[in-house]
């Protein structure tokens, strides 16, 4: 009974074998032919002669083009990883279904099996037997199929995955090309810009060289051509700005933003400049002063010159020359000073100032008669701008309390260890403040000399014995 066990379950693996061996090619061959064909993904190329990162001046333009080279290779790589995912769940499938189909033989042979130890009158427990291996062979033939069917689902689900990931590639090197596109559009508007600025400023200066050189040969007074001359530049350097700032910026919204933000950083940074800017309009506006103008600033006078954005030049007087002329120097004062400073203005409203002249004469001499003189010469002296004085207090008092008892000269006497002072008191121009000191010093010298009672005093020493 053993022997005939074994020649039977010998000749069952034979015939099982040989029977794989046989159906082997053609279920790989079927098994192929039922496996759909894939068709290869559209494979997108970047293009190689893109334009260079040297080339691309925009930094956040670059960055997302660049970004979106890497996300379109890295894609693509996972679209490759899923295709060779795919091939391998491909396999899977394959050998799920040969193991199904040896379970499913070896379940047909079992039953077979079964029924031949019936038909032999084999004994109950041997007949049980074979009823329950035939069993558990038919269950793992269906636990094979169920495998089956969850590596068909595996692969239909990495087949997706490829899908789903080809998409992706496409999407991103669609992404890459619009990147490249935009690159290449702003580049052009760019070069467009930068051109249109050219011939603006191109345009704005020579314009401003015209403008100057007529107003240098038509305007012959010099305050007048230098105002105008310096109105021209301003105008003309604020009109190219402008036209440039809303060239490049179209967002009004963002120059505000801009603006609010970056004024808030130069202010701490730039306080001096900031209060000479700001100095500057309140100069234009204000009019403390003006081109041509006599000031005194701090410590520093003279005539005005120019006034810059941030400095006011003045030709200097005074300092080591006497009597508020001329010392040749350019003194740059910041426009900040007009805050933090005095500012006295010899020209503006009243132009006269008064000027003292100061004689001493001896305590011998006839004092009243020299007194007479200097306010006679005094008295001369100021009949020729008499009007023009009451004209122009007239005029400032209509804008400030002003109030002026007596304009006429005066002669103020005074005690001194060496003789009687005599100061003359009179108005003049501020400019003529030497010339009349002057002429005033000559006339009265001269009628001295004719005087015999009146003598110049000077310190003088007794020695006692």
């Amino acid at each position: 009974m053993k022997k005939e066990r074994l020649i039977t379950a010998i000749s069952i693996v034979c015939l099982f074998t040989l029977w794989n061996c046989s159906c082997t090619p053609a279920n790989a061959m079927s098994a192929k032919e039922k496996t759909p064909a894939k068709e290869s993904p559209a494979v997108i190329s970047i293009d190689p002669n893109a334009p260079s990162e040297a080339s691309i001046k925009n930094s956040e333009e670059q960055k997302q083009i660049k970004e979106a080279q890497e996300k379109a290779e890295q894609t693509k790589t996972e679209a490759e990883t899923a295709k060779k995912e795919a091939l391998i769940q491909e396999k899977v499938v394959e050998l799920e279904k040969k193991k199904a189909e040896q379970k499913h033989k070896e379940a047909e042979l079992a039953k077979k099996e079964v029924v031949a130890i019936k038909e032999t009158a084999k004994s109950k427990t041997e007949v049980d037997e074979a009823v329950a291996k035939a069993q558990q062979m038919e269950k793992d033939a269906l636990a094979a199929k169920e495998k089956v069917t969850l590596a068909e689902e595996k692969k239909l689900t990495t087949q997706k995955r490829v899908e789903i990931t080809e998409e992706e590639l496409k999407l991103a090197m669609e992404r890459a090309a619009v990147a490249e596109a935009k690159i290449t559009e702003n580049l052009k508007t760019t070069y467009k810009k930068l051109l249109q600025t050219g011939l603006i400023v191109l345009i704005g200066y020579l314009l401003l060289f015209i403008l100057v050189r007529v107003i240098n040969r038509r305007v012959e007074n010099l305050k007048a051509r230098h105002l105008a001359r310096r109105n021209a530049i301003y105008i003309l350097n604020a009109l190219i700005i402008l036209y440039i700032t809303f060239l490049w910026v179209q967002n009004i919204g963002a120059i505000t933003i801009f603006i609010s933000v970056t004024s808030a950083g130069l202010v701490l940074v730039l306080q001096d400049v900031i209060l000479s800017i700001v100095g500057w309009f309140y100069i234009l506006v204000h009019k403390p002063f003006e081109v041509g103008d006599r000031i005194e600033m701090g410590a520093v006078k003279g005539d005005v010159m120019d006034i810059s954005l941030f400095q006011t030049s003045l030709l200097e007087i005074g300092n080591w020359v006497d009597a508020d002329q001329s010392t040749g120097r350019i003194v740059n004062v910041p426009n900040s000073a007009v805050f933090k400073k005095e500012t006295y203005n010899y020209s503006r409203g009243f132009e006269f100032i008064w000027n003292e002249i100061k004689i001493l004469v001896t305590f011998e001499s006839d004092w009243k008669r020299a007194e007479k003189v200097m306010l006679n010469y005094g008295t001369a002296q100021s009949e020729e701008m008499a009007e023009v004085v009451k004209r122009k207090i007239k005029k400032m008092t209509m804008h400030y309390m002003i109030y002026y008892e007596k304009l006429t000269p005066i002669v103020y006497v005074n005690i001194k260890d060496s003789g009687v002072e005599l100061t003359l008191r009179y108005l003049t121009e501020a400019r003529k403040r030497r010339t009349t000191q002057d002429a005033l010093c000559r006339m009265i010298l001269e009628d001295f000399e004719k005087e015999q009672n009146v003598s110049f005093a000077y310190p003088t020493y007794r020695i006692v014995k």
